[in-house]
């Protein structure tokens, strides 16, 4: 017991000196009810898909079992038992709230970010990034309490599913949007703050074999376009926008556009915390001489 309350206490630290939040986000009482409101409203207009929606929504009491059943639905498959992964997902939501409102903050990071969601239901039941980023944290528990061994057979099973490969030790904040999903890569020692927007095939990776603190870190509001190179212990800035393909291997500044191989900045955001804006554009912020960071 002291091992695990001292390992609580050195993750609490950890996150207060990366400036993650420290406290939940405010619970949504009415997300489970829109929720479930969206899904009635589908099995009325679509009969075939009343024995899925039932299942996976309208058979729950509450959000957590619902989001168990989902998220052990989409990893099952070979000799690991569906009710085993369901086991491990619910007590691990019970124990720690905050992986719950973690999740509702996501889930509404979808609902106000992705123009293409067009109901409560659709991203707990079809968003592929959200399975993704709701199974790591429930790996993330599991890592700091001591129970690697099934906090990396989660992992494995999410890269093998959902085509994304997020270590359990990387920490993650909330009302993250990661669009699409596919591809996306985060390393052990990274990290991302709350409120930040990331496309596909993006990489906050190391830059060889050094161990130690040796990946991003990406403070809160960064918008990250798709297939994007972040390699290295290195910093974007609060508010910072990644460019579409970039390859970053400096540190960025708070608030400013950066883009290219290797990636310079070309001006700033029109917008305090560009991932809220979903602006993927660039060539309307150039700036006069773009320079390297």
């Amino acid at each position: 017991m002291n091992c695990i309350r001292d390992s609580a206490m050195r993750e609490l630290a950890e996150r207060e000196q990366l400036h993650l939040a420290m406290r939940p986000v405010p619970p949504l009482p009415s997300l489970w009810e829109d929720i479930c409101a969206d899904a009635i409203e589908a099995a009325n207009q679509e009969a075939g898909l009343q024995p899925f929606l039932h299942d996976q929504i309208l058979q729950h009491r509450c959000f957590e079992t619902a989001v168990a059943h989902v998220i052990a639905g989409k990893l099952a498959g070979g000799p690991l038992d569906v009710q085993q992964l369901r086991t491990w997902i619910r007590e691990s939501m019970e124990d720690d709230f905050t992986i719950s409102a973690a999740v509702q903050a996501d889930i509404q990071a979808v609902r106000e970010r992705d123009p293409a969601c067009g109901g409560a239901s659709e991203p707990l039941l079809y968003y592929k990034g959200l399975h993704a980023l709701s199974a790591h944290r429930i790996a993330h528990r599991l890592w700091h309490r001591g129970r690697r061994r099934i906090a990396r057979n989660l992992q494995s099973l999410v890269s093998e599913r959902l085509g994304v490969d997020i270590h359990p030790a990387a920490r993650i904040g909330q009302g993250i949007l990661l669009d699409h999903g596919h591809g996306f890569v985060m390393g052990e020692t990274a990290v991302i703050e709350d409120n930040v927007s990331i496309l596909h095939n993006v990489t906050l990776g190391g830059t060889g074999k050094d161990t130690g603190n040796r990946h991003p870190k990406v403070r809160s509001g960064v918008l990250i376009g798709a297939g994007a190179l972040i390699l290295g212990n290195i910093e974007i800035g609060h508010g910072a926008k990644i460019g579409a393909g970039s390859v970053v291997m400096r540190s960025v500044p708070p608030h400013v556009t950066v883009a290219g191989k290797l990636a310079q900045v070309v001006g700033m955001p029109s917008t305090p915390q560009p991932s809220l804006e979903m602006n993927h554009q660039i060539g309307c912020e150039l700036v006069p001489v773009a320079r390297q960071l």
